[in-house]
């Protein structure tokens, strides 16, 4: 059974590397371009059934890459994400303008990436839901050690208080004391996805810190944060 194609169209690589990240679990089929003139010749050869495409681009933006498809009958029928930057409405009323079916702002939400996502296909899985939790954590900012406490937790990443300044996108690796029957230090790969900053909070509930997206977890990491999870989450009451 053919799986939906799902285009992720963007210059920067970290950026489509994020993206994918997000769909790892999802059954549909992938395919990137790197602007919106390598986007068109693919999408004539075989369309996609989605398309998340970044606005900012060089050789072809994606203003002009969506007006072509929207002008083109054969393909108008498919739906465009236009990912723009918050809060430059300028941006949005342009895309709007060339048709795009819907926004995303940077930085990339991973529950709002996936809920448009699934609004259009219902072959994308959605994540399942960060769980709370209180774990202390280190990770290294150039070759100094910084403490941080872990605040909630999925399978795709983790939220990280603590006053550090860094940058986003920025890659780290944080290792956490996983407490339980079997305490375990897990250090784990991944990059700073969005940051909550003082006076700029991207989500107000929580402190200052970042939200860190997990990237080239291994087997062994993998069981032994599903393992983990499974623990945290809450039993569900029995069926009356």
């Amino acid at each position: 059974m053919a799986y939906p194609k799902i285009m992720l169209v963007d210059d920067t690589r970290l950026i489509l590397e994020l993206e994918k990240s997000f769909l790892k679990l999802s059954h549909v089929d992938i395919v990137t371009a790197g602007n919106g003139a390598e986007a068109l010749e693919l999408i004539r050869k075989d369309p996609p059934d989605l398309i998340f495409m970044d606005m900012h681009m060089p050789v072809m933006d994606g203003v002009a890459c969506c007006a072509e498809l929207k002008a083109d009958p054969f393909l108008c029928g498919i739906p465009v994400v236009m990912l723009t930057t918050a809060g430059k409405e300028e941006d949005r009323e342009r895309a709007k303008l060339a048709g795009c079916d819907n926004f995303l702002t940077k930085p990339l939400d991973r529950r709002l990436f996936l809920d448009l996502a699934r609004k259009y296909t219902d072959a994308v899985e959605r994540r399942e839901p960060r769980i709370p939790c209180h774990l202390p954590a280190l990770f290294l900012q150039g070759k100094t050690p910084v403490g941080g406490v872990v605040l909630d937790i999925g399978d795709g990443g983790v939220f990280v208080a603590t006053r550090e300044r860094l940058l986003l996108h920025q890659k780290l690796r944080l290792a956490l004391y996983l407490q339980g029957e079997r305490p375990r230090l897990l250090e784990l790969k991944g990059w700073v996805a969005w940051l909550n900053e003082e006076g700029k909070r991207v989500h107000n509930s929580l402190p200052v810190g970042f939200g860190m997206e997990f990237l080239e977890l291994g087997e062994e990491e993998t069981a032994v944060l599903k393992s983990f999870l499974a623990a945290l989450r809450p039993e569900e009451p029995p069926a009356s």
